[in-house]
């Protein structure tokens, strides 16, 4: 399966406020995977996005980023109230696993030691396999890993990662230019994350968030 895309409408970490404006003036481009992070945007608004997504044909993703429990299982509760598809991030919890598969939510979290804001993914390589093993074991199917954010080697980790673990995998975060899209091309996961990029205008200088998401989406399609 060829690798695909989850575009975020985030910037360094936050949704940005004109999601809506941005998600409708893009909708058209072939990009079957949308979503954004849990802040940065009020729940009724954010509500309204996902339903603007799930209304035009995509598959839909809440990104939280925290690692107690209680925000977690906040979280969880704010991916079913807007009704999206998929919950990354957050630390393992059952309680979080048990809520969001009793409600048709898929969980992909993060593995590793990750921690802080922007984060960070601590652990070695063999640890963070090790840790996603034993997630698959309690019914995990995909994972949410911040390789670029790796503390080591980040390309070495998400090569090594993708080849050991067979799940749903998703890349997330510091994919920023053409090379690293053929280096995704390469790893092969199921998907990898883009937001910031296409705000700080990494491939199109002089363009906008929908010429910049236009060029990666063509640069994707000729592969």
């Amino acid at each position: 399966m060829k690798t695909d895309i989850i575009i975020m409408l985030t910037n360094h970490d936050v949704t940005v406020k004109n999601a809506m404006e941005l998600f409708e003036s893009s909708k058209d481009l072939p990009i079957k995977y949308w979503g954004f992070k849990n802040v940065g945007l009020p729940k009724d608004q954010m509500k309204a996005v996902a339903s603007a997504m799930k209304a035009a044909g995509k598959e839909t993703f809440l990104e939280v980023v925290t690692y107690d429990e209680e925000s977690c299982l906040a979280g969880a509760k704010t991916a079913v109230e807007c009704g999206f598809d998929h919950l990354m991030g957050t630390l393992y919890f059952t309680s979080v696993h048990k809520y969001l598969d009793e409600n048709g939510v898929d969980y992909m979290p993060f593995v590793g030691k990750v921690s802080g804001s922007p984060s960070v993914l601590e652990g070695t390589n063999e640890e963070i396999i090790q840790d996603a093993k034993n997630l698959q074991a309690k019914g995990i199917k995909g994972f949410d890993i911040l390789a670029y954010r790796h503390v080591v080697d980040g390309e070495k980790l998400a090569r090594e990662f993708c080849t050991a673990i067979d799940s749903k995998i998703c890349i997330a975060g510091s994919i920023d230019s053409y090379e690293r899209i053929d280096i995704m091309f390469d790893i092969a996961p199921w998907t990898f994350t883009m937001g910031s990029a296409l705000f700080a205008k990494k491939f199109v200088p002089d363009g906008d968030f929908r010429a910049n998401l236009k060029a990666v989406a063509d640069y994707m399609a000729s592969k």
